[in-house]
């Protein structure tokens, strides 16, 4: 039994999941993954069901209705996480913008250097990221430095999807009160996970853009992680952060 799951949200991912699933049951550490996908047009699911056998006991996989936002996904994710008494819970993309290799950089983040929340960072050593336009290479920099603004967080890369939380901080997340569901959901996560004084590791990562697919991005998203940051530190103001324990439920 491993001490650690990934959980990989899917939505058209039927070019990469198989090489992303097979490169990290590759990987020194022993993982285990979550699929979860919002009912792909594509077929995603479909690969993934055939993979399941052999990978028995490693390999997960739940299929939702339709697609319900990356949020929903991650938080579906880490009370099933829970519920199973997994110790180290990764988020990761599924189109290969994230380093499969860098996984065990950031779990070794958590468990050997005593940090609670792992974040592969784009920015903490400079702008590593390849691929990307450079209008979305300042988009996304310059939303990282308007959160720290608003929020006070000194965490650099503040819409980063690629980490590793100890379960500890997601039991003392309330998560049925998360409100936000596309890049704002990153950003509430690390804020209220800053807020209740865990401690915060970045781990300086290369980001590469998507070589297949298409990426999920929009106006809409952005949005709302624009003005769902003025809310986050609003709420702030007039409300203390308290940890929440969570009692998982037996698998």
């Amino acid at each position: 039994m491993s001490d650690s799951l990934i959980i990989i949200p899917t939505y058209n991912e039927k070019e990469n999941i198989e090489k992303l699933i097979r490169k990290i049951f590759s990987l020194s550490k022993d993982f285990h993954i979550l699929v979860i996908d919002d009912n792909s047009p594509d077929g995603t699911a479909g690969t993934v069901r055939e993979l399941l056998n052999e990978f028995e006991g490693k390999l997960y996989l739940d299929v939702r209705e339709a697609k319900l936002g990356l949020g929903t996904a991650y938080i579906y994710g880490f009370k099933w996480a829970l519920q199973r008494h997994y110790k180290y819970i990764f988020e990761m993309d599924a189109d290969f913008s994230h380093n499969p290799e860098d996984l065990v950089r950031l779990y070794n983040t958590c468990a050997d250097d005593g940090y609670d929340l792992a974040i592969g960072s784009r920015y903490i050593n400079g702008v590593n990221v390849i691929n990307w336009p450079m209008g979305r290479v300042l988009m996304s920099y310059y939303a990282s430095a308007y959160v720290r603004l608003i929020t006070g967080m000194k965490v650099r890369d503040t819409t980063a999807g690629f980490k590793c939380y100890k379960r500890e901080v997601l039991e003392a997340i309330n998560l049925d009160k998360i409100r936000f569901t596309g890049y704002a959901f990153q950003i509430e996560m690390k804020f209220i996970a800053w807020k209740l004084g865990f401690k915060i590791k970045e781990v300086s990562i290369v980001f590469t853009d998507r070589s297949e697919g298409a990426s999920k991005m929009s106006k809409g998203i952005f949005r709302e992680a624009v003005l769902g940051v003025i809310s986050l530190r609003l709420k702030s103001l007039f409300k203390g952060y308290k940890k929440y324990r969570a009692i998982p439920v037996a698998a």
